[in-house]
């Protein structure tokens, strides 16, 4: 007689912790880039995501592995915006559509949903090792996107040339959120983009 084995169901319960989990994890990957690793407590994240503090550990063993989470979740959004705009361009004006949507207007004014790196490097070398190791992995794909987008993708060039062109999108958004003067802010993104186009990043 043949037995028929039918699929597990998730239970009630399960899924309900799972939708939970999302949203803590959607709400610390918003705050990490509005208020930095340290502006970020778990009280706060549980009140945002509709659940008590005294939930948290049901879903993390420390505050750190929430950060971790968090950063990955950031940078995967971060990182699933680039590949969109990429999709969405003629393969030769790939590269230019990215860096342009990177240094908008809108970008800039977005830290909350926009590149986590800029939001947060230079709190990162003081944060936990699974917190750096998330973050770390992120920034690795944003850079071979870029690389991807190069005609000699493959070779050390296209590598080296991608570095650069992170290091400078990253730095000049970091800049263009940092200063208190409109005009200096867009006159970085310009040059900036100038300076990268006529590199030919």
């Amino acid at each position: 007689m043949m037995r028929i084995m039918r699929k597990p169901t998730i239970s009630a319960r399960a899924a309900a912790k799972e939708a939970s989990h999302e949203r803590i994890v959607q709400a610390a990957a918003r705050a990490i880039r509005r208020s930095g690793y340290d502006g970020t407590g778990v009280a706060d994240i549980m009140k945002e995501a509709g659940l008590t503090h005294g939930a948290f550990y049901a879903h993390f063993d420390s505050r750190e592995a929430m950060l971790a989470e968090a950063a990955d979740r950031a940078g995967a959004e971060s990182n699933d915006f680039g590949a969109r705009v990429v999709a969405a361009a003629p393969a030769e004006q790939a590269l230019q559509a990215l860096m342009q949507a990177y240094l908008s207007k809108e970008h800039l004014a977005g830290i909350e949903t926009g590149c986590p790196v800029a939001a947060l490097g230079s709190e990162m070398p003081r944060q936990a090792p699974e917190v750096r190791r998330a973050a770390t992995r992120r920034i690795k794909e944003m850079i071979d996107l870029v690389a991807r987008q190069a005609p000699d993708w493959g070779q050390p060039g296209a590598h080296d040339r991608a570095l650069v062109t992170v290091a400078t999108m990253v730095g000049t958004l970091m800049l263009a959120r940092a200063v208190d003067d409109a005009a200096l802010s867009d006159s970085l993104c310009t040059a900036a983009l100038k300076r990268l186009d006529s590199s030919g990043a």
